[in-house]
């Protein structure tokens, strides 16, 4: 994809979200579904298309350490370690954010991040200025689409836009998650 293709997407993506509205987009690791994540009402809607309870939160992904800085108080150093020497995408649960849409934040008040330096999704965060949200592109339940392809027909009708990028792309997994208080208790969700 050229720059240019990227940049266009990245505006009419950018669009969509700043109407309120949700997109289905290509991630570091598979398809997702995304808002703006300090958009309680874009985020209502997600959880109502993916037909998920408000009580299974979903991820954010952010394109810098000080996004982090702006919806997190206190990141855990053992936090910068794991993310720089993981060589894989990795989600990480961390306490008590904030600046975030309420119905994003776990019950234990947590919430599940990871950075991305994939073009796509850094130069729409860099465009938005705030955190997008990801939840995979499938109905709750339902099987993580491997490819563009085997996205359901109920999610691709529900999104205000579908970004014309990677439709060819085979999926990666989805990402490591590993939850980390701010008592340094670390436990792997998802390895």
């Amino acid at each position: 994809m050229s720059n240019e293709d990227i940049n266009k997407e990245v505006h009419n993506a950018y669009e969509a979200i700043k109407a309120g509205g949700i997109i289905l987009y290509p991630t570091d690791t598979v398809w997702g579904i995304g808002c703006d994540a300090t958009n309680a009402e874009a985020v209502k809607k997600i959880y109502e298309l993916k037909q998920r309870e408000e009580s299974k939160s979903m991820i954010v992904l952010m394109n810098s350490d000080r996004m982090l800085y702006k919806v997190f108080k206190e990141i855990p150093e053992v936090a910068w370690d794991i993310m720089e020497l993981n060589d894989k995408p990795t989600t990480l649960i961390l306490d008590e954010p904030k600046n975030i849409a309420p119905n994003l934040v776990a019950d234990d008040n947590t919430l599940g991040v990871r950075l991305v330096t994939e073009p796509f999704c850094y130069k729409l965060m860099e465009r938005m200025k705030v955190p997008l949200v990801s939840t995979s592109a499938n109905v709750s339940g339902m099987p993580t689409p491997n490819s563009f392809k085997e996205i359901d027909h109920h999610i691709l009708d529900g999104v205000d836009y579908v970004v014309n990028l990677h439709h060819e792309k085979i999926a990666a997994k989805p990402s490591t998650i590993i939850k980390i208080g701010n008592d340094l208790q670390v436990k792997i969700i998802r390895p």
